[in-house]
């Protein structure tokens, strides 16, 4: 008897034995049809030992119940008596409610657990077709399956198999399912079976014989007409036999379902006929296939229907298999398939995602696939369709480190189980870890996690998830390293042929090139070396990952040869998480930003400082150039420290682009181009402005000391006055002067003329340093006027003499280096001009629309193609400007937000002010930024600035990264190029010229 408050003896034991709802325990513990077990002092123990033990008891109250009362003595017998079974049958019911409610409706197939011959440990497929053979129409094929379910779970969940072996008894299943599908449809369709034979080819987990639990099952078929047989007809037939198989497996019956069969990997999918004959399929596999198709095939294996029909099929196709690599496209292919299947993860599910998300099974199967496709050309050791036991003969061959590999199996293995023990419970396709608490704890305790099942659970889970997300630097470019490493006893050195195969697949143009770069950078014992090798893995990767691999390393090369002594660089690299991944994105995104860093290597530095990507700001880099100038001795050094500093922030500013355009794993791409594109005109405005700054203070100093006999300003013009620079632009300026109280007019002009002169030497001498060209085109009268005008005579020419393209121009005009008092006059003076009172006239309108019409159709370079070129083509920067600068000069009096020298500010002030509908608004926005970062991609991928897309492939490809366009999508983003600008030009039609 039990005290009023206490809780039973009974109830601290089944806590103790990881029940979770003792009372209800207790009470199904008391039903009447436990009686015979109740007294059993191991049975508390045997569902204790199970992943759940509630459910255990309640499946094994309900399977007591079910049974007629004579079975259910040698059922409560045969459970007291025989230990092998109680743990068989407790360990299914404790793992799968599934499994239970067949038991439930299926009482006598407990029976099926009770045998424990050596064949029953480890049937093959002529087992389960003895298990299928009574089999005669869908519902007993989905009751017999069932039953042999049964059996390979309870081996599973008791640990008589291992996850491997599991998997391969499933697929065992899984042919003699297939085989009892298609005689129960030649059954039921003779005439059809005699006129043709057909195969059934396993594709997937199924031709891999590592199939879960619950999982579409892969098929192609192949059929061929008997002798004497219309080949039409007889491919007919078997497409009714094939079409019958499907529906008995896949179709939903008073017994459920089996698996659906699902044959899309067919040549032409979907579209394509379910059943070719042999010679069809070779056609479109010789001409049409894609490498997704062979990496497919890679699991074909023959299992039901003609076996000697299957056989040709498989002898034919597999030596195309192993031509994969050698495909023009492998590789972008390959990863373009990966890249795919994660974008197509919805972000809710991506890190419950136990296949397809980062850290991965598919990973693992893609990696280890692209490397049997790889070397599997020249060794036939890897022909296997088996992760496993692919992974297997990789590290025996030399080809992954056997450490590595033996981790990956280890990751793999514990994955595995997982996807296996969450299917099993309900007997569901899915691969979402739950996350119910219950759920965790049964998922926990059945992978034998006991002390703390959630917690270890998640802990495992993350540290075999993590090996698996490096597997790519321990599969592919570790072993690369090892062939110039020393080589631990019994580890097998890949051969210069191997690794040369795989840099070639792995987009490296130069493999032999880059070979020398590493035995160069990781060979030899020094502590420099073995860095090395701790890097090189991870930034092979990361290299891999861009348009130009080759690039990459051989700039890593170029710069760890410059820094190597340095104490400094390999310690940023190894133990700054951020800085490794950023010097591989900018080494392999172009030549501008490796060329700005090899010039002063030590501003690799930058990379490893989480605030060092971020422009700094122009007082600051004002400070610092006036500074260095002052201390310098003579202006021709002074100059030198500010083009050094001007190289330094272009640098800065060109690393910071290509992040925030490529995004790296801890920071994402920037989602907003047009941000991206301010950064950058901002800050090499800002850089430019700085410049020309500290070669005024230089010349001022070298000839005249601290004061100029003229006051004396640069005017920004154009982009530069725009705060809307590229990295190829050049500094459109005005010069203005005012003399001293005192001096001569002709005295001041003469000083501001050599002043501007001197600048202009400075900062073209020939350095190490990009020089910075100074355009002062735009002034009055162009190249026949005067370098350097006085404000009274800016004053005199714009009030007599100024055209209306001079008053454009100077929508552009902003104050940049010199006296500010008399920028800022210089800029009250033209205001006027630029947003004239009432508007511009319609003389003044129909003078722009010529000037403009003119320009299009004399100043596009010859050959160019209109709908690509960035500045002048349909669509691009002129089409835009010229409409919103056209809306500044009509409306700019009336409305002070259209009072700006930056386009995209001008344009959205014109929305605001509903000069232009929001669509058009937008519609020129996305033209005119990516019309810029056209031109931006061009100087960072060429090093010299372009309008239009480069025609050769890898540049191209970099431009499309830099875009967003991942390898392989060229055309598509020349396709979006053209489709915006269109659309742009449509605006422009409107909005400038009133069509």
């Amino acid at each position: 008897m039990t005290v009023p408050g206490r809780r039973s003896s009974t109830f601290s034991r089944l806590l103790r034995h990881g029940f979770t709802d003792p009372s209800e325990a207790e009470r199904l513990l008391d039903v009447p049809e436990l009686s015979a077990l109740r007294g059993d002092p191991v049975l508390l123990d045997a569902l204790g030992a199970t992943a759940d033990p509630d459910l255990a008891l309640r499946g094994l109250v309900r399977l007591v119940e079910a049974q007629a009362e004579t079975e259910r003595q040698t059922l409560t017998t045969t459970l007291l008596s025989a230990k092998p079974f109680r743990d068989r049958l407790l360990g299914v019911l404790g793992a799968s409610e599934a499994l239970a409610d067949h038991l439930a409706r299926h009482p006598r197939d407990w029976e099926s657990l009770v045998t424990y011959e050596a064949t029953d440990l480890h049937p093959g497929v002529a087992e389960f077709e003895q298990g299928l053979a009574e089999a005669t129409d869908p519902v007993s094929l989905r009751v017999a399956y069932r039953r042999c379910l049964l059996a390979i779970a309870a081996r599973d969940v008791c640990g008589t198999t291992d996850v491997a072996q599991a998997a391969a008894e499933l697929a065992d299943l899984a042919t003699a399912t297939l085989r009892a599908a298609l005689a129960i449809a030649r059954a039921a369709a003779p005439a059809d079976a005699a006129m043709c034979r057909l195969a059934v080819i396993a594709m997937g987990k199924c031709g891999g014989n590592e199939l879960n639990y619950v999982s579409d099952v892969d098929v192609i078929f192949v059929g061929e007409p008997v002798e004497g047989a219309d080949e039409g007809k007889a491919i007919q037939a078997a497409t009714r036999l094939a079409s019958h198989l499907m529906r008995i497996c896949s179709e939903t019956t008073v017994e459920g379902t089996i698996w659906p069969v699902d044959a899309n990997l067919r040549p032409e999918g979907r579209n394509g006929p379910l059943v070719r004959t042999l010679s069809s399929h070779l056609a479109y596999y010789q001409r049409w296939a894609k490498t997704w198709e062979f990496q497919a095939l890679l699991k074909a294996r023959a299992v039901a229907g003609d076996p000697e029909l299957g056989a040709q099929y498989i002898d034919a196709v597999s030596p195309l298999v192993w031509q994969a690599a050698e495909r023009e496209n492998f590789v972008p292919d390959v990863q373009q398939m990966r890249r795919r299947v994660v974008a197509g993860i919805p972000v809710a599910q991506v890190e419950r995602e136990l296949k397809l998300g980062p850290g991965g099974l598919r990973d693992v199967e893609f990696a280890v696939q692209l490397l049997q496709l790889v070397h599997g050309r020249s060794d036939a050791t890897l022909h296997s369709g088996t992760t496993l036991d692919a992974l297997a003969a990789l590290a025996a061959g030399g080809y992954v480190g056997r450490a590595d590999a033996s981790q990956l199996d280890e990751a793999y293995r514990f994955l595995r189980a997982m996807e296996h023990r969450i299917q099993l419970y309900r007997l569901r396709r899915t691969h979402l870890v739950p996350e119910d608490e219950a759920d965790l704890r049964r998922l926990g305790r059945s992978l034998g996690l006991r002390t703390d099942p959630v917690a270890e659970l998640n802990k495992e889970w993350k540290r075999h998830a993590a090996v698996v997300r490096r597997l790519h630097e321990k599969l592919f470019y570790r072993p690369l390293l090892d062939a110039f490493a020393q080589l631990a006893p019994g580890e097998i050195r890949l051969s210069p042929k191997a690794a040369g195969q795989r840099l070639e697949a792995l987009g490296y143009a130069d493999p032999a090139a880059a070979l020398r770069h590493l035995e160069a950078l990781a060979s030899g014992v020094s502590r420099k070396a073995a860095i090395q090798r701790t890097l090189l893995p991870v930034l092979l990767g990361w290299f891999a990952d861009s348009a130009d691999p080759d690039a990459g390393l051989l700039g890593f090369r170029k710069v760890s040869d410059a820094l190597g002594k340095t104490p400094w660089y390999l310690r940023l690299l190894r133990d700054e998480g951020a800085a490794a991944e950023n010097l591989a994105r900018v080494l392999s995104a172009g030549r501008l930003a490796p060329d700005l860093l090899l010039r002063a290597p030590e501003a690799v530095a930058i990379l490893g400082d989480p605030e060092g990507l971020k422009p700094r700001d122009r007082d600051h880099l004002e400070q610092e150039v006036l500074a260095a100038v002052g201390r310098a001795g003579d202006a021709e050094q002074a100059v030198a420290v500010a083009r050094g500093v001007r190289r330094r922030e272009l640098f800065r500013t060109a690393a910071a682009d290509l992040i925030g355009s490529y995004g790296t794993e801890d920071s994402p791409r920037e989602p907003d181009p047009g941000a991206l594109v301010d950064r950058v005109g901002e800050a090499v405005t800002d850089l430019n402005a700085v410049t020309i700054a500290g070669a005024l203070r230089a010349a001022v100093r070298a000839e005249w000391g601290e004061e100029l006999p003229t006051r004396f300003a640069v005017i920004g013009m154009g982009r530069f006055g725009g705060h809307e620079l590229g990295y190829g632009s050049d500094a459109d300026v005005l010069f203005v002067h005012e003399p001293r109280e005192g001096v001569d007019e002709q005295e001041a002009a003469r000083a501001a003329n050599r002043v501007v002169a001197e600048m202009r030497r400075l900062l073209q001498l020939p350095t190490a340093d990009p020089p910075l060209l100074i355009d002062a085109d735009l002034r009055p009268e162009g190249k026949s006027g005067p370098l350097v005008r006085s404000l009274k005579s800016y004053e005199a020419y714009y009030r007599r003499w100024s055209l209306v393209w001079e008053s454009q121009a100077l929508l552009r005009a902003a104050p940049m280096a010199g006296d500010p008092e008399l920028a800022d006059r210089f800029i009250e003076l033209v205001d006027p001009l630029r947003y004239p009172a009432e508007g511009l006239g319609e003389d003044a309108v129909r003078e722009i629309r010529r000037l403009k019409a003119r320009m299009e159709s004399e100043r596009l370079p010859r050959g160019a193609d209109p709908t690509l070129h960035a500045k002048l083509g349909r669509g691009g920067l002129s089409d835009v400007e010229w409409t919103v600068q056209l809306l500044q000069m009509r409306h700019g009096w009336a409305e002070p937000g259209l009072r700006t020298t930056r386009t995209r500010k001008a344009l959205a002030a014109a929305h605001a002010a509903g000069l232009i509908p929001t669509e058009e608004a937008q519609t020129l926005d996305e033209a005119w930024v990516l019309a810029t970062r056209v031109r931006n991609a061009v100087m960072l991928v060429r090093g010299r600035p372009g309008d239009t897309f480069p025609s050769e492939s890898r540049e191209l490809a970099a431009v499309g990264r830099y875009l967003g366009y991942e390898s392989g999508h060229v055309g598509e983003m020349v396709d979006d190029y053209r489709r915006i600008t269109r659309r742009a030009r449509a605006v422009v039609e409107e909005l400038f010229y009133g069509a």
